[in-house]
């Protein structure tokens, strides 16, 4: 039975945050008590928009006047160290935007403080909360595809084309010396995880096809599972694909086995095809199209808030999340090296 609301605090108030706020703000057992922002640029418009009574311009202070239960961390990953360091040091939960850090180095000491400190600290990889592959893991589970062989995902937003790529959302994402791996297709490496289990080895190509951005935004990575099971990761951040909104699913995946194969597309429908069939059948399932990613940013939170109040099991913490900071060095390392790389 629950005996009070989760008081959160939350940080930044950036592009992505207005997710954040929105979902918080749809629970009823969750209430956000304080709001910190190092800049006045969104503050007050996002406190008052969502009756958040108290507003910091020092993270501490807040920390220590407020006594949250649970910090929501939206901001750049150059500030996410000081941020977490300062929670698990005063023991309180938080719940941290990706990329964790800004590098492999700076995540496996952070998690290395916090395993330390047995601290809780979520990372926000929010794509394996979309329902499209929350049904999908359930399909997986009932062994419905058979033997498989391979899961491929084309992702292709058609956002990056031009001098003004990114920047009327995420200005940030040209100056990026690691962009597409290192911020997009890690939502995927964790997809892959959670639909196919740990990677043994990793086979890289990347490459950069507008030139006014730092990183790469092309690229193909083979995944190895257990079981000769197979997935391609296939990104383009210029090319789009048929969906009236692209960013719904970002792409199209199509999963292959000995009895059945699935197709999901950029609507976020999914259908199957028994083998031997020259059909697609539709497959009935529940999802919104509505807010980010099929409302996930509220799933994931909905996902921490449970285990807070009720006690639930918990996904993506950060002693879990850092296998796949090390699949994304592995990628980069295969991709300059030119050759297939073992996880071990």
């Amino acid at each position: 039975m629950q005996k009070k609301k989760l008081r959160v605090v939350t940080v930044g108030t950036g592009y992505f945050s207005q997710f954040h706020y929105d979902a918080w703000h749809r629970m009823q057992d969750v209430e956000i008590v304080a709001l910190y922002n190092r800049s006045s640029t969104g503050t007050a418009d996002t406190a008052n928009k969502y009756s958040i009574p108290a507003v910091y311009t020092n993270f501490i202070e807040m920390l220590d006047s407020e006594k949250p239960d649970l910090i929501d961390i939206i901001t750049p990953p150059e500030t996410h160290t000081e941020f977490v360091t300062a929670a698990i040091e005063r023991g309180i939960p938080c719940i941290c935007q990706k990329p964790f850090t800004p590098s492999f180095m700076q995540a496996e000491e952070l998690t290395k403080k916090i395993e330390e400190k047995k601290a809780l600290v979520v990372i926000h990889e929010n794509f394996r909360f979309q329902p499209w592959y929350q049904e999908i893991k359930k399909m997986l589970l009932a062994e419905k595809f058979g033997q498989l062989y391979q899961v491929t995902f084309m992702m292709r937003p058609g956002d990056g084309q031009g001098k003004e790529a990114y920047l009327e959302r995420q200005p940030y994402f040209q100056q990026m010396e690691r962009f597409l791996v290192h911020e997009t297709a890690i939502h995927w490496v964790d997809v892959f995880r959670y639909l196919l289990g740990e990677v043994k080895s990793i086979y890289a190509d990347l490459l950069k096809r507008n030139p006014v951005i730092k990183g790469e935004d092309s690229g193909i990575i083979l995944f190895e599972f257990e079981d000769q099971v197979r997935a391609t990761f296939d990104g383009n951040r210029l090319a789009d694909h048929a969906a009236e909104s692209t960013r719904v699913t970002m792409g199209e995946m199509l999963i292959e086995g000995s009895k059945a194969c699935l197709k999901l597309e950029g609507s976020g429908k999914i259908s199957t095809r028994q083998k031997g069939d020259s059909h697609w059948t539709p497959h009935a399932y529940a999802f919104t199209t509505n807010n980010f990613g099929g409302d996930c940013v509220y799933t994931l939170q909905r996902h921490v808030a449970d285990h807070l109040l009720y006690d639930s099991d918990l996904q993506n913490c950060a002693q879990e999340y850092i296998q796949n900071i090390r699949i994304e060095e592995c990628i980069y390392r295969s991709a300059q090296l030119k050759q297939k790389l073992n996880l071990f």
